[in-house]
């Protein structure tokens, strides 16, 4: 049980559409608890066309310390900020913001740290595996510079939105040339798999990868939460790879995303 809260409790907004799937509010006010600090993560679903009035809105309040934001506002999430730090000027994109002391916002873009630590995690590692990440959004474009930055040795990209993935590509082949190329739904020769889109959290989504052709060598990742064992990644366990679940990403973010809001930077 997440222990009682009073007026005097500061309250971090976490913004989603949809929200119901997010760990943030359990998780991550636990780890505040045991820090000895008195802040709760709040879950609220708002949808694209309210989310900057709810941004603005939530600056109103004094005890808002902080915001999160998921699928799909991180892009939203940064174009609100008025300071941000590296990562997430690169990204365009942010899932954290912390007020500063003269009341605005700073940013962050945390999702790909946490996601190179799930992978450590589970015993593995970024460093030379050869990757296929499906989806270009805030998440997939932070987790693909990390592995690189970690020492992946190549990135392939897929995503529907071809415009989408090209100006990612670009993007990332600026920091990392020689490193990235466009993907498609085939994971054949890849080492390394990671989901970073919705599909697969409701029933009847469309399959990320084409199923029939991971091999039980590969680490398989997906980002999603809810269900934590997604159709991807029940395939995957069941040919022998190694998983990587959405919970695993956010349990390595955990310690991240506290002292983010704590003021301590990764």
């Amino acid at each position: 049980m997440i222990r009682n809260y009073s007026g005097a409790t500061r309250i971090i907004p976490i913004v989603g559409d949809p929200i119901a799937q997010v760990k943030a509010p359990r998780g991550l006010s636990l780890a505040f608890e045991q820090r000895g600090e008195d802040i709760l993560v709040v879950p609220f679903h708002i949808k694209p066309g309210d989310v900057q009035a709810f941004f603005q809105t939530m600056s109103r309040a004094p005890n808002v310390g902080g915001m999160l934001a998921t699928v799909p506002h991180k892009f939203a999430a940064f174009q609100f900020t008025a300071t941000s730090s590296s990562r997430a000027q690169f990204f365009l994109s942010a899932n954290a913001l912390r007020r500063t002391g003269d009341g605005r916002w700073y940013g962050d873009m945390l999702d790909g740290l946490g996601y190179v630590r799930a992978i450590e995690k589970i015993g593995a590692t970024a460093r030379d595996q050869k990757v296929l990440l499906v989806g270009a959004g805030g998440a997939g474009s932070a987790i693909g510079v990390e592995l690189l930055n970690a020492g992946a040795a190549h990135l392939a990209v897929h995503d529907a939105d071809t415009s989408r993935r090209d100006a990612l590509l670009a993007k990332i082949e600026a920091a990392h040339p020689g490193k990235t190329s466009r993907g498609t739904a085939d994971p054949t020769g890849f080492t390394l798999v990671v989901n970073a889109t919705p599909m697969g959290m409701k029933a009847g989504d469309p399959a990320p990868v084409e199923f029939d052709r991971l091999a039980p060598g590969m680490i398989v990742g997906d980002v999603i939460t809810v269900p934590e064992i997604t159709p991807l990644l029940q395939h995957a366990k069941s040919l022998g790879c190694r998983i990587v679940t959405g919970v695993d990403m956010f349990n390595a973010s955990t310690d991240l995303l506290a002292d983010f809001f704590l003021g301590v930077d990764s």
